[in-house]
């Protein structure tokens, strides 16, 4: 069971971290490795950093991640949409839709870092993002924040080793548009609503 509280503190404290990047106009990076759910979310926080001068980055696109699964090596590239980062399969029509495939690997976060920094930079004051996405970046060093369905321990190990910033605690396995409220209310916290 998720708690309520807990949930709204974190969402507080991940508005806040929203809003201070929007602030400074800092350099953010948004990953997913559930686009067909929080694809939504993640868009909408990257139009309304940019909105607010932040850079979205989008470093290695069209890279190959190779991800070992239960099912073996798999290759994967790795693709944006609207500024947020996904990985599909090779061949797969790079649609701008949500046809990413699921994982909870780093991997693809570290070539998307790796890229950034051997083309100069910038690199990310801020990562936003879920599973790998956020814990690869923040055991990398990165500022990172994101959301964990709570029967997926990793961010809160991460948050509790003090590598991940916030975590928030919520079902990652709902209907996009459940998640409309939840991005109404960070963006409201974060005073960056359109």
């Amino acid at each position: 069971m998720i708690d309520p509280e807990r949930t709204l503190a974190a969402l507080d404290a991940f508005a806040e971290r929203i809003e201070a990047a929007a602030r400074r106009g800092a350099t953010v990076l948004l990953g997913t490795g559930h686009p067909h759910r929080l694809l939504g979310f993640y868009a909408a926080l990257a139009d309304a950093l940019s909105a607010a001068g932040c850079t979205v980055l989008t470093p290695a696109q069209g890279h190959s991640v190779d991800i070992t699964t239960r099912f073996g090596l798999r290759t994967y590239n790795l693709d944006y949409v609207r500024g947020v980062a996904l990985v599909r399969e090779p061949g797969a029509p790079s649609s701008g839709g949500a046809t990413g495939a699921h994982t909870h690997s780093p991997l693809p976060v570290r070539v998307a870092l790796a890229a950034a920094a051997d083309a100069g930079g910038p690199l990310p004051e801020l990562v936003i993002g879920d599973h790998g996405w956020v814990c690869g970046a923040g055991q990398l060093g990165c500022e990172a924040i994101g959301l964990a369905d709570t029967n997926d321990p990793a961010l809160f190990v991460g948050e509790a080793e003090g590598v991940v910033s916030v975590v928030v605690p919520l079902d990652d396995a709902v209907r996009s548009d459940y998640y409309r409220p939840l991005t109404r209310y960070v963006l409201n916290r974060a005073c960056l609503s359109q």
